[in-house]
């Protein structure tokens, strides 16, 4: 008898922790859809708000004009809107930032996870991280005190507020992110992959070029596209030190205005509901439309390199 209360004792006792355990469950999936759900209508919410406020420009200024005109004067009668500029702007800073950020990031993020000692790594790692939360109005004041003046003196430019500089400064933005998420995908790898490779005479340059790199490529990927998305979004730093020229540029070493910044100086000065205001609003949903289309290529060739590596 005594037997027979003490296990349904603990048969009770077990099935209360088990309602307990589900009960904690359905409230944390219930957290996680509502997150969900709210990232999905505050995404919808930007971009019904973007094709509200954007779209009336093209009854006014052709999307031919507007996407590759060369002019853009709100205040003149009547104004022009053309993004070109803008939008050239923006590809060559990105794209310096780019260049300059995912292979050192990479390199810097492979260093960490498969060469580097344990002790190297506790302490390299939290300051790369620190820097990843640096102000963009800190980081654009120390590219137009010390980056400006070394990039003219450098190159021979007659101002150092350049696509040049702004890129160099974005990719120290963007390369904590990179490196910080490539880094945790690496060590993600298991290790009887490197043990594998090593056995069959791999080098440990081998390993991580031919194994490591390519089993953790799914973040490696991801960790780019959140450091391209930062260089395209970025709007302080490129306002202060890409120099703010109107005129579409040619190379880097020129002053530019890419879309973020042609955006943050305007805005002030539209008038709500104006033509200004709809064309700058009309450059947000062309950010967008890019940003998407960068995610999904990068997607697109993510799922390849998949297909490629299970074979």
């Amino acid at each position: 008898m005594v037997t027979t209360k003490k296990t349904d004792t603990a048969l009770a006792g077990g099935s209360i922790l088990r309602r307990r355990r589900r009960f904690g469950e359905r409230i944390i999936e219930s957290w996680i859809i509502l997150a969900g759900l709210l990232s999905i209508v505050v995404l919808l919410g930007i971009i019904v708000l973007l094709f509200k406020e954007g779209m009336p420009i093209f009854l006014d200024t052709p999307p031919w004009e507007f996407l590759f005109g060369t002019r853009w004067y709100p205040v003149s009668e009547p104004p022009t809107f053309g993004i070109m500029p803008f939008f050239v702007s923006t590809f060559w800073i990105t794209l310096v930032a780019t260049l300059i950020a995912v292979p050192v990031g990479i390199a810097c993020a492979a260093y960490l996870a498969e060469v580097a000692p344990d002790k190297v790594r506790e302490t390299v790692k939290p300051i790369i991280e620190i820097l990843a939360g640096f102000p963009s109005v800190v980081m654009g004041f120390l590219g137009l005190m010390l980056l400006s003046p070394l990039v003219r003196s450098m190159f021979n430019l007659n101002t150092g507020l350049t696509g040049l500089t702004a890129g160099i400064m974005l990719a120290m933005m963007s390369f904590p992110i990179i490196v910080s998420v490539s880094e945790d995908a690496l060590r993600a790898v298991p290790d009887s992959f490197r043990q594998g490779s090593y056995a069959l005479g791999a080098t440990r340059w081998e390993t991580i070029r031919h194994v490591s790199i390519p089993a953790a490529l799914s973040g490696i990927a991801a960790a780019i596209m959140l450091g391209v998305g930062r260089a395209i979004g970025e709007t302080m730093t490129v306002l202060m030190v890409a120099g703010g020229a109107l005129a579409v540029p040619v190379s880097p070493a020129e002053p530019m205005m890419p879309m973020t910044a042609a955006i943050a100086s305007g805005i002030g000065n539209a008038v709500r509901g104006g033509l200004q205001y709809q064309a700058l609003f009309a450059i947000g949903l062309i950010l967008f439309l890019i940003t998407l289309a960068v995610n999904l290529i990068a997607d697109r060739v993510l799922e390849r390199q998949k297909r490629k590596f299970t074979r």
